[in-house]
């Protein structure tokens, strides 16, 4: 905890009492979270309200109010722990602070108090799989020999060959390469290897350990204790690894719309062993009044194994990643639809539906492509560029994922428009995807340049003129996405997203529930919501007529001249 904060006699500030008081005035319905449209904060490009060029929670504090009008119900904030940034804030040090370049713990508080105050929930981003490997018990492992308890709280082995200089299995790094690191021994020789399934900064904690466990249930209860409302989970199918950690041996892993069957076990993802945890964070969760709540990154094969982390006593949701990749296509996204609905249904979990995050391609971007492929990194895009035709697929794809049963995140700058920046100079380039593939793969900074708020030129009001330049250059293009030149524009993106939310909110129809599919032409998704709300996404090429007997509330893009539904659009209707 920052040494400017001042504990009082119950262990918590004065500001942190009247965050956990606020508490209450947002979450009169415990089960808010089924519903809920939460928007996602990635605090290093929100807004910057020191001028180093950096977003902060100064910056989140003076755009709330943007929030309050836009009509979400919570926001998860990215990583804001103290870090070294090797992959931008999920190489954490200690859960238990704030990062001193985004601000203190007391602007924390205050962020959460005020808040609550606008009836915005608090979700913030736990990494349980990993940590920086600046982190104390790190180094701590590192000076320990081999085999003690000091390195059992990681992932260290010995090395194959006579020498032991092969890495303990073929098992590779998400960012490229191997997913072993070779440390010296205390005479200065190569010794032991040590897991990191993603960047070689980020080691791989052993949560055999009965010592990681304790430390991450004490992170929950010491932000719970300050007013959170709850948490993401980063890389939620990893924790546990096979005994013996045997090869991958060319063992897939990627999404899959069949029904489990040939399910195949994983020797480091999707691990049964991991559920257990999860379920004394429910219980840890549940413990609270009102209860606090779980979101899951969980990228797994199979709906039906999706649906096991939001079984009763373990998570309350998990994004759904086969909406996000599914092509523009009417088939396909019934399909990842109905298989979604069936698989939450059966153990009583609403789904959590998402077009965008930090670490996918613009969902603008991927609908550009004339050539619709599921895509979720910028090396899978396929296609000419379309701008025009993303917008408007965008626009549709967004209504027609707010109307779903359930939740639904929306990714900061997508209620404005924002496409991916993808000729990003390779200089600016800092994503370790860039560096661990040897510069082959560009990674995920297109979808992370800080957005624009104000202004023709940057920094567009992310941080103030004259201050230091954005972390991430903006493109000139931004000027015409800005906040302050979209709200008065009644037709702009974020004015749809403004008035979409209202609906939601006020329409007895939405949110949690189910849905009944429509009988319409081909290449029209069509479903009913009661009580009589319909919506209606063209996905085909050709105009769809409005029922007689219904009233359009709102619509992605314009009707034809004969009051027709034109293609790539989604219309929201009510039975007259």
């Amino acid at each position: 905890m920052n040494s400017t904060t001042t504990l009082v006699s119950n262990g918590v500030t004065p500001a942190v009492a009247d965050a956990v008081g606020s508490i209450s005035s947002v979450q009169a319905d415990a089960a808010w979270w089924r519903s809920a449209v939460i928007y996602q904060v990635y605090i290093r490009s929100f807004a910057d309200g020191n001028g180093d060029g950096l977003g902060d929670i100064a910056g989140l504090r003076s755009k709330l109010d943007h929030l309050v009008d836009l009509g979400i119900d919570a926001i998860w904030i990215n990583p804001w722990y103290p870090s070294p940034m090797a992959d931008a804030g999920y190489d954490v040090i200690t859960y238990l602070d704030v990062e001193p370049r985004f601000g203190t713990m007391a602007e924390a508080e205050a962020l959460i108090l005020e808040a609550h105050q606008r009836g915005i929930r608090v979700l913030l981003d736990i990494v349980p799989n990993h940590s920086s490997s600046q982190h104390e018990w790190f180094q701590q492992a590192l000076v320990a020999d081999p085999g003690s308890e000091l390195r059992d709280r990681f992932i260290f082995r010995e090395g194959r060959g006579a020498d032991g200089s092969i890495e303990p299995n073929d098992w590779p790094s998400c960012f490229g390469g191997p997913a072993w690191t070779r440390v010296n021994d205390s005479h200065g020789m190569p010794g032991q290897w040590y897991l990191h399934l993603f960047d070689p900064a980020q080691p791989d904690r052993n949560w055999e350990h009965p010592a990681v466990r304790a430390e991450f249930e004490d992170t929950l209860r010491f932000w719970f204790d300050r007013g959170v409302d709850g948490f993401r989970i980063d890389v939620a199918h990893s924790l546990f690894k096979e005994p013996g950690l045997p090869d991958v041996d060319g063992r897939k892993w990627g999404p899959h719309t069949t029904a489990g069957l040939d399910y195949l076990e994983h020797p480091f993802w999707d691990r049964d062993e991991l559920h257990d945890v999860y379920r004394s964070w429910r219980r840890i969760a549940d413990s609270y009044d009102p209860p606090r709540v779980f979101v899951a990154e969980a990228w797994v094969p199979y709906p039906s194994r999706l649906a096991r982390y939001v079984r009763p006593d373990e998570l309350h949701t998990s994004f759904n990643f086969d909406f996000l990749r599914a092509p523009w296509i009417a088939d396909e996204l019934r399909s990842t639809i109905d298989i979604t609905l069936r698989e939450h249904l059966v153990v009583n979990a609403p789904p959590t539906w998402v077009l965008s995050n930090h670490d996918t391609v613009r969902h603008v971007s991927r609908y550009a492509r004339v050539i619709p492929k599921a895509a979720a990194s910028l090396a899978e895009l396929v296609g000419d560029v379309d701008l025009e035709l993303g917008h408007r697929r965008a626009r549709a794809a967004t209504m027609l994922m707010l109307a779903l049963p359930g939740c639904a995140y929306i990714y900061q700058g997508e209620e404005l428009g924002l496409a991916e920046v993808e000729d990003l100079p390779e200089s600016a380039l800092q994503d370790p995807t860039w560096w661990r593939t040897g510069h082959t793969e560009r990674g995920r900074d297109g979808c992370r340049v800080p957005i624009p708020w104000s202004g023709s030129e940057s920094p567009f009001g992310f941080s103030e003129t004259g201050a230091t330049e954005p972390w991430l250059p903006q493109p000139s293009w931004f000027a015409d996405h800005a906040a302050s030149s979209l709200r008065d524009d009644h037709d702009s993106i974020l004015a749809m997203y403004q008035q979409a939310l209202a609906v939601r909110r006020s329409n007895p129809a939405l949110g949690d529930g189910t849905l009944r599919w429509l009988d319409m032409s081909a290449g029209v998704l069509a479903f009913e919501r009661d009580p009589g709300f319909v919506c209606i996404t063209n996905v085909s090429s050709e105009p769809v007529v409005v029922p007689t007997e219904m009233a359009v509330l709102m619509s992605s893009g314009s009707l034809d001249s004969a009051g027709r539904i034109a293609a790539d659009t989604t219309v929201w209707l009510q039975r007259r």
